[in-house]
């Protein structure tokens, strides 16, 4: 198990990449936290740190497709270290002007938010060139991706923590951001990004959403994403009935090492037999793994469930990277990445607003409810929608090396053309 991913990291750039990715991530995945603990500390209300972390994330939201396609036509170092600057410019102004001025506040986050460069979809991008264009080494990768963002919103809060605890909190937004841009930079001076360009793609203003078969995938993972942000609301409504936050710390790192655990295991093996066939299944263990937690057993009890729960979630975001992959346009595949980001994202927010509501009305068990029905919704729409994820698929003829200047379009994992349904791949 480990020696395919220890293969995979002995891969020329692979390691530096994956690396390099993680940590021009942080900002990202640290922002809410820090945006909170900045604002409390310069004497905001709850609801104004509250608020200027959703504005954030709606922006991220903006920017991530738009920057996507940005790369897809103009390239990644010419697009994801620009914004990153930006956006880090965006997080500075916040840490150096405060909170005072509510207006400058909301425009810093806003300019974070929007500018955050799109290096989840580059990265996912690179991995057929990086690879030698083998298909199964590409899916493992996408499995070891999915396993390694579950490691990153784990560290990444208590990097925060720790460094509001040697400093202040407008410090510690300050040195994220330095560390990412930083990130960002090591992923974009290296050579498969530089030499990475895109597939020829057909003008058309829709870009990857022209897809039916990634509008039916979006669509599935923003349910998803509804899901797990309900947990994490639901989570503390369940803590604060049984131990309180230690509690609550208890059931949200179970549900990471849940998808940690799950991530691993998946990718380990290859897996025959479409990918889009394999996704509805795991969406299908994914769903019925939320449906206990409305059982709010003990404390020890309910942090099993949860374990449980996110036992499917990594795999499953590993086989949507395949299906992107397979039904983007051709030239659209960054873009098409950064849409499953922000369809994800977004349904987490409304997860998380919906399951408030839920635990006044209904009670704790109403809160994970949320979850079940949200995990339900999802396959129903890989249910509804299998014939068009069928009959869309496209098979992926990887290309080689971006060194070698070959005729095809390199790194390219839509660089291919041919229509019409693909033979069964195995693997994520």
């Amino acid at each position: 198990m480990a020696a395919g991913y220890a293969e995979l990291l002995r891969t020329r750039h692979a390691a530096r990449l994956l690396v390099g990715t993680l940590i021009g991530r942080l900002p990202n995945a640290t922002a809410p936290i820090a945006i909170v603990l900045l604002t409390r500390a310069e004497g905001g209300s709850y609801s104004l740190a509250g608020a200027l972390a959703a504005v954030y994330g709606v922006a991220n939201a903006v920017g991530q497709p738009l920057l996507g396609r940005a790369v897809d036509l103009y390239g990644q170092p010419r697009v994801q270290l620009p914004a990153a600057l930006v956006s880090a410019l965006g997080m500075v102004w916040l840490a150096l002007a405060g909170t005072g001025s509510v207006a400058a506040a909301y425009a810093a986050v806003v300019v974070a938010g929007l500018f955050t460069p799109p290096l989840e979809g580059g990265l996912r991008a690179l991995w057929p060139s990086v690879l030698g264009g083998k298909e199964e080494r590409v899916h493992t990768a996408y499995a070891m991706d999915a396993v390694a963002q579950e490691v990153m919103f784990t560290v990444g809060p208590l990097l925060v923590t720790l460094f509001v605890s040697l400093w202040d909190p407008a410090a510690a937004l300050l040195l994220l951001n330095v560390i990412g841009v930083l990130g960002a930079l090591s992923v974009v001076v290296s050579r498969p990004s530089r030499e990475w360009r895109s597939a020829p793609r057909e003008a058309h203003w829709l870009g990857a959403l022209r897809s039916r078969g990634l509008l039916a995938l979006l669509g599935a993972f923003f349910f998803v994403g509804t899901a797990l942000g309900s947990i994490t609301v639901a989570g503390v409504a369940y803590a604060d009935g049984h131990g309180g936050q230690a509690v609550y710390g208890w059931l949200m790192a179970a549900l990471g090492l849940g998808a940690l655990v799950g991530g691993v295991l998946y990718g380990a093996r290859q897996w025959p037999g479409a990918p889009e066939r394999r996704l509805r299944l795991l969406v299908a263990l994914l769903a019925a793994c939320y449906l206990p937690l409305m059982l709010v057993p003990g404390a020890v009890a309910m942090t099993a469930l949860t374990a449980l729960a996110g036992v499917f979630l990594a795999p499953a975001i590993a086989c949507a990277f395949i299906v992107v992959d397979r039904h983007a346009p051709a030239g659209t595949v960054t873009e098409a990445f950064s849409w499953l980001v922000t369809f994800f994202g977004v349904g987490a927010a409304i997860g998380t607003a919906a399951a408030g509501p839920a635990v006044e009305l209904g009670g704790t068990a109403a809160g994970f409810g949320v979850a079940s029905v949200a995990g339900g919704a999802a396959l129903l729409v890989l249910m509804a929608t299998q014939r068009v994820l069928a009959s869309g698929g496209r098979s992926r003829a990887v290309a080689g090396s971006a060194a070698e200047g070959e005729a095809e379009v390199p790194g390219q994992a839509g660089a291919a053309h041919a229509d019409g349904v693909s033979e069964p791949l195995a693997g994520n």
